[in-house]
C-alpha cells in the first residue's frame, strides 16, 4: 500500500479536494427523522456514504457522534468505517486523541496499527499534552502508511489565545507547522495539521504565503461561514495541499436531494481552487 500522502493526492486528482464529513448528532438525527440511536447513526452515514462514494475522494466520520451512543456506537462506528474502506474512500477519524506514554501509544494502536480495531487512512490529534508527546504516533502511521491531522489552528474562536500564544519565538500554531513538517515527505506528505478557514492565519502565525507539502485538513466551509467558492483567495498557497470540509451544510434537514448538494459543494469547490 502507497502512504497516505500519495493516496491523497491520487484522491485529489480523481474527485477533487471536498471532504465529507459524517456527523450524526442528536440535532441531526432528529433533523432527518431518524432515532437518536446508533441505529439511527448508522443509517445516517450509510446515507452519507452513497451520496459521496462517486462524488468525493475522502469521508470524515466525527468520533464523538457515535460515541455518544456508548458500546453500541462504538460498532457502528467501526461498520462505518469498514465500509467506506470498502468503497475505496479515505476515511479521516476526526477523533483529536492527544495523550502522553503508554496511554497514547494505546489510542495509536485502535487507529493506527496493523490489528487497529477502527479502520481509517487517518487520525485527528491533539499537540496539547507537548508535540513530542506525539511523536511515537507520527512513527507508527508513518509505518503503517497512515496519515496524522494536527490540530494547529482551529475555527473555534476561545482557541485563538492558546493557539497564538509565542513559545521560543513562535506561534503555538506555527511550532505544531513545524513539527508537522520535519515528519512530511513527498509531494505531498502523510503528517498534517488542521487549520480552520475562518481563522486569522497572520494572528496566529502561520504564513500561506509560503508553498507547503504538509496536508492541510480545512474545516469551517459551509455551516460555519466560509464561502467554497474562495478557497484560494482563503487558503493562498496552502490551496494545492487543502482538504476542505463540509458537514452539515450537505447533510441539510432531511435526506432528500443529499447527492445533489455534495455534487453542488464539488462543484463550488472546484470553481474557487480556480479563482
Amino acid at each position: 500500500m502507497s502512504s497516505f500522502g500519495v493516496r491523497l493526492q491520487q484522491g485529489f486528482k480523481w474527485k477533487g479536494q471536498l471532504c465529507v464529513g459524517i456527523d450524526p448528532s442528536l440535532e441531526q438525527l432528529h433533523s432527518w427523522g431518524l432515532p437518536q440511536s446508533a441505529e439511527g447513526a448508522r443509517t445516517f452515514a450509510m446515507a452519507i456514504l452513497d451520496a459521496s462514494t462517486d462524488l468525493v475522494a475522502v469521508v470524515k466520520p466525527q468520533v464523538a457522534f457515535f460515541e455518544q451512543f456508548g458500546p453500541d456506537g462504538f460498532r457502528i462506528l467501526a461498520e462505518v468505517l469498514k465500509e467506506a474502506s470498502s468503497r475505496n474512500l479515505l476515511v479521516i477519524a476526526d477523533a483529536k486523541r492527544g495523550d502522553i506514554g503508554s496511554t497514547m501509544d494505546g489510542y495509536s494502536k485502535a487507529w493506527l496499527s496493523r490489528e487497529a480495531v477502527f479502520l481509517c487512512d487517518a487520525l485527528t490529534v491533539s499537540p496539547y499534552l507537548g508535540l513530542e508527546s506525539l511523536h511515537q504516533t507520527v512513527e507508527l502511521a508513518l509505518a503503517n502508511n497512515r496519515g496524522v491531522f494536527i490540530l494547529a489552528a482551529t475555527s473555534n474562536p476561545e482557541a485563538s489565545s492558546l493557539q497564538s500564544a509565542i513559545a521560543s519565538g513562535s506561534s503555538v500554531a506555527r511550532s505544531v507547522l513545524d513539527f508537522a513538517s520535519r515528519h512530511s515527505q513527498g509531494e505531498i506528505g502523510s503528517i498534517g495539521v488542521v487549520i480552520g478557514a475562518t481563522v486569522d492565519y497572520r494572528a496566529l502565525g502561520i504564513d500561506v504565503t509560503q508553498p507547503t507539502n504538509l496536508p492541510v485538513l480545512v474545516p469551517g466551509f459551509g455551516s460555519q461561514g466560509a464561502e467554497l467558492s474562495k478557497a484560494a483567495s482563503i487558503l493562498k498557497t496552502f490551496a494545492e495541499v487543502s482538504i476542505c470540509s463540509v458537514s452539515r451544510s450537505v447533510a441539510g434537514s432531511d435526506k432528500e436531494g443529499l447527492s445533489k448538494r455534495i455534487a453542488t459543494a464539488n462543484a463550488e469547490l472546484e470553481i474557487g481552487l480556480r479563482a
